[in-house]
């Protein structure tokens, strides 16, 4: 438990500063949700690798940071143009340093009852829509599990203030892409933001969402909260893109509640920033759900990658299928922690999660912890990790031929960390990531050769 007094933290110092500003924005129950949020942060202040969650990932940049809060930044459209997602065709919403940017969203002419923008705008319309379900998705409580850690959700909801919001009606099928764009620019100062969606697609909906976060300059700290809801037979496809700042921390969580017969899919592709947390919780609430969690990390240096992937199956016949890659080289440390859980009531549960990792380095590290807890019996669950280097016999295939060696060592771990993109449906999407995966691995320089020469 952190001691207010004598160990005060910029985190917890900020919301007094912001109080006051805070509370205007909103109805009456955000702040409500606010001072609750805050209490529970306070109580168990950041986690440390003495936490269960976080054993193997150090928050000290964060502990030693002293991070003011966001302020406005001016970015043009040429800047965001210039940047790996600046020229997708989709109904784009970006928010710079947590502040709604309209003058770089874009406009479209959308079908009767749907909405694309912030939520400060939303609510007008549709506020029963974002209190009935904003922060009751991102909740572990009265869930199973003994190390249920919502610290960081409870942080960003302290600070809630606006963010992204999608909405879909019964039946409405999206034709174009919808792009949330998250720019940060810290050009005075360590900073931190707190972006917040909120994406709820009604019955029989259909959706693609790209979710962005980039950096522009500075350091800083993104503490990002993402809520979804998916009525019964709705279908999205979640694309999440982190490409932050080399020394920026990004935390972020994606909470999903799924209705009966609903598809979520999730592309979470994590190349950026110097300590980067994705946490995806996924909560199977009806019958015949499908769930797709996909997953390609990237880190080079001294960059901390940390996955933790939970599906609670709390329903029978319902499916779940896991891949998450990860490529490490030269000091970088990766983790992946797989949660399964399923309920006594979800018999006829199909659940399979696989994870893999190439060490390009012998100082390159990855932690893996695979979990299946099932208290039903008619049941069909697996899970496989596997971590190695590149094969021998591949790369000697490839110098056979005329390749020479650090080409065809960027080919075979261009071509294993690609297996995950290839699984994104929006074609200038899934070309966009990939010339961004490429990229990133030619900045790495040369590949180093298995014996670390």
């Amino acid at each position: 438990m952190i001691d207010l007094k004598s160990t005060p933290h910029s985190l917890i110092e900020n919301f007094s500063l912001m109080k006051g500003l805070l509370s205007t924005y909103g109805p009456d129950s955000f702040q409500v949700l606010r001072e609750q949020a805050f209490r529970s942060f306070s109580e168990f202040g950041l986690p440390t690798t003495k936490d269960e969650e976080f054993k193997y990932l150090s928050l000290k940049a964060l502990e030693d940071g002293r991070f003011a809060p966001a302020y406005g930044a001016t970015i043009d459209r040429y800047q965001v143009e210039q940047t790996a997602v600046g020229q997708v065709d989709a109904i784009t919403v970006t928010f710079v340093n947590g502040e709604y940017a309209p003058e770089l969203s874009s406009a479209h002419l959308l079908p009767k009852g749907v909405f694309i923008g912030s939520i400060r705008d939303g609510l007008a319309a549709h506020e029963g829509s974002i209190v009935r379900h904003l922060g009751e998705i991102a909740t572990l409580k009265g869930k199973l599990g003994t190390t249920n850690d919502e610290r960081f959700v409870y942080l960003n909801t302290a600070y809630l203030t606006d963010g992204a919001f999608v909405y879909l009606p019964k039946g409405v099928s999206l034709e174009l892409p919808v792009h949330i764009l998250y720019l940060t620019s810290a050009d005075h100062g360590p900073l931190v933001s707190f972006p917040r969606t909120l994406i709820v697609l009604e019955e029989n909906s259909d959706a693609k969402v790209l979710e962005t976060y980039l950096g522009i300059e500075g350091v800083y700290f993104t503490n990002a909260v993402t809520e979804v809801f998916l009525g019964e037979s709705a279908i999205l496809e979640h694309t999440r893109f982190q490409d932050e700042q080399i020394e920026s921390v990004h935390i972020g969580v994606n909470a999903v509640h799924q209705g009966a017969d609903s598809i979520y899919t999730s592309n979470n592709v994590t190349f950026g920033a110097r300590i980067a947390r994705n946490d995806v919780n996924v909560w199977l609430d009806g019958e015949h759900t499908e769930t797709w969690l996909n997953g390609a990390s990237v880190g080079f240096g001294h960059q901390a990658i940390d996955n933790h992937t939970r599906i609670d199956h709390a329903k029978p016949n319902c499916n779940s299928f896991e891949v998450y890659k990860t490529i490490l080289g030269d000091h970088a440390l990766g983790v992946f922690n797989g949660k399964i859980f399923v309920y006594e009531d979800a018999q006829k549960t199909d659940a399979k999660q696989t994870n893999k990792a190439i060490l390009l380095s012998p100082t390159a590290t990855i932690n893996t912890k695979p979990q299946l807890e099932i208290f039903a019996d008619d049941v069909k669950c697996t899970h496989g990790a596997t971590i190695g280097q590149l094969r021998e016999e591949s790369l000697f295939y490839l110098q056979s031929r005329g390749i020479p060696k650090p080409e065809a060592q960027g080919l075979l771990v261009y071509a294993f960390a690609a297996e995950v993109l290839e699984k994104i449906t929006i074609p200038t999407v899934r070309d966009i990531l990939e010339k961004a995966l490429f990229e990133k691995l030619k900045e790495s320089q040369k590949l180093p050769d298995q014996d670390g020469e």
